[in-house]
Order: structure tokens, then C-alpha cells, then sequence
């Protein structure tokens, strides 16, 4: 019934730039906090920025400054401008939406999501 789905991930030179999006789609009422995580080999998930949906932001220490998490609410999208990247930020990027939905019946639910995640590998 939902989906998000992630697209922009590649491969990028040290200091250079990309922007990841994630589309909510189906049966999406209204989309409360949207994240991005990221998860590089043999480490943990970790969370790297959030919107809610008043549009205030948080950003992980480690990309404040050079990372910009913004949304679309017409779209429910949301995007995450990356620049000055590094090849430490390289990892899977997941995007999660905690969202309100219709279900079969037409009841409006809760639930969290995910995207299925997008490689972002940054070259030395």
C-alpha cells in the first residue's frame, strides 16, 4: 500500500556533490518526520538527518554543514543535498517516514517505513 523509493545515489570523487531523493507513494495521507540513515560496511545504522513536518531540521555531527535535508509536502518527498563529501560518508542510504496512510478499508493508520537504500561510495 506505501513505498518509498530512493534514487541518486553513485559514485563521486572526494569533494564533490549528490543529491539523494525518496518518494513516499500509495495510499499516503500525510507524511510526519521523514529521515535519512546510512549504514557502511560493518558498522551500525546510523541517523545522519530529520525533518519534521513543521520543517525543523537535525543533522548528525559528522555531516552538519555539509549536508541539506529538505522536503516536498505536494510530493512527499524528501531530499538530502550532499556536498563536500568524503570517503568516510561512504555507505548504503536509507531514507524512513513515519507517515499516516489509508488502509483497505479506508481507516487512516500509522506506520514507519523505509526505502530499500542507495549505494554512496566517494573516492579518495
Amino acid at each position: 500500500q506505501v513505498r518509498l523509493v530512493e534514487s541518486g545515489g553513485g559514485l563521486v570523487q572526494a569533494g564533490g556533490s549528490l543529491r539523494l531523493s525518496c518518494a513516499a507513494s500509495g495510499t499516503v495521507a500525510s507524511v510526519n518526520a521523514m529521515n535519512w540513515y546510512r549504514q557502511a560496511p560493518g558498522k551500525q545504522r546510523e541517523l545522519v538527518a530529520t525533518i519534521r513536518s513543521g520543517s525543523s531540521t537535525s543533522y548528525s555531527g559528522s555531516v552538519k554543514g555539509r549536508f541539506t535535508i529538505a522536503r516536498d509536502n505536494a510530493k512527499n518527498t524528501v531530499y538530502l543535498q550532499m556536498n563536500s563529501l568524503k570517503p568516510e560518508d561512504t555507505a548504503v542510504y536509507y531514507c524512513n517516514a513515519d507517515l499516516i496512510y489509508y488502509d483497505g478499508s479506508g481507516h487512516r493508520r500509522q506506520g514507519d517505513y523505509w526505502g530499500q537504500g542507495t549505494q554512496v561510495t566517494v573516492s579518495s
